[in-house]
């Protein structure tokens, strides 16, 4: 059994999106000066770094917020699709993508992971994401969780139908994994964000288990 850890490093140097608060973690008592013991303030938003979306980050009023997410969705049988040469994820590169029948849970492994595997710390605008006719072919489907190897789901500068699309259809996000180590194929997931009561979002630790 082989354990893939697919977070991203949270540090004060990590990419935001542009305008959310930077990462902000500081040493408040610490041993070195006196402390009794070290203890650490961090500051930073609920969509830094791997995290989730809940349906109320772009649904608004009562939709689900982070504590109302279905464990079941995520953990469980996942398959990772490599799409090395796009630059974006619409209905026809999926369907030609021959996604095993009965997926629930697809990680999408893009050129976005180079950035990562090469510890590229500035924002790209120009990463690969999903399409809004992208985002409807997964809801029919029959996707459950959708998990991206960049800050969103949705291109740089059309965010809103994308994720509408996806979470008005239950379908779970999962943003800003590192899958540059992680080769195609079938993993067992388990991807739990932190419980933050009526969050839109939240951060999570995402590992993937080889079958």
């Amino acid at each position: 059994m082989r354990i893939y850890d697919i977070s991203l490093d949270i540090t004060p140097q990590m990419p935001v999106w542009p305008g959310d608060p930077a990462v902000m973690l500081q040493r408040v008592v610490d041993m070195d000066t006196g402390g009794a013991y070290n203890l650490s303030h961090l500051t930073m938003s609920v969509h830094a770094g791997t995290h989730l979306d809940a349906p109320n980050h772009f649904l608004g009023g009562k939709s689900a917020t982070i504590e109302d997410l279905p464990l079941k969705t995520l953990t469980g049988r996942a398959y990772v699709l490599h799409l090395p040469d796009v630059d974006i994820v619409n209905a026809q590169v999926l369907e030609n993508a021959e996604i095993p029948p009965r997926t629930r849970r697809l990680l999408l492994k893009t050129r976005n992971s180079q950035l990562w595997a090469r510890q590229d710390l500035k924002f790209h605008p120009d990463f690969v994401a999903v399409s809004p006719d992208g985002a409807s072919y997964l809801v029919d489907r029959g996707v459950k969780l959708v998990g991206v190897d960049y800050l969103s789901v949705a291109p740089f500068k059309d965010g809103a139908a994308t994720h509408q699309i996806l979470l008005q259809a239950g379908v779970i996000v999962v943003e800003g994994l590192d899958l540059s180590k992680v080769s195609p194929g079938r993993y067992t997931l388990h991807c739990l964000p932190l419980k933050l009561v009526g969050s839109d979002g939240a951060p999570a630790r995402a590992i993937l288990i080889g079958v």
